[in-house]
């Protein structure tokens, strides 16, 4: 919860755990659901922008060194390049249709 102090300064404190406890629930579910290969597609992009805001709250809040340092920038490029993939292997999405 301090880091998302850190990063989210605008947050009021009373709002803080709610924020952190949303944040890391929203990155579990997505990042399961990317595993498993459910909805790859709109998760991968809903993914990447969760990503990129987490990029640029670290930028505004710590400097750009701190984001390039984490490598977010690149994982939410990654998770918009996984969401133009129109070959699906492995998924579940595929074996449910």
């Amino acid at each position: 919860m301090a880091y998302t102090k850190l990063i989210n300064p605008l947050v009021p404190e009373m709002l803080m755990p709610t924020v952190g406890s949303i944040a890391t629930a929203v990155e579990t579910i997505f990042g399961i659901r990317l595993i498993l290969g459910l909805k790859t597609e709109i998760i991968a992009k809903l993914s990447g922008y969760l990503l990129l805001v987490f990029a640029l709250a670290i930028t505004f809040s710590n400097g750009i060194k701190g984001a390039f340092d984490y490598s977010v920038f690149a994982a939410s490029a990654d998770a918009f390049a996984l969401s133009t993939f129109t070959e699906k292997y492995l998924e579940v999405d595929e074996l449910i249709s």
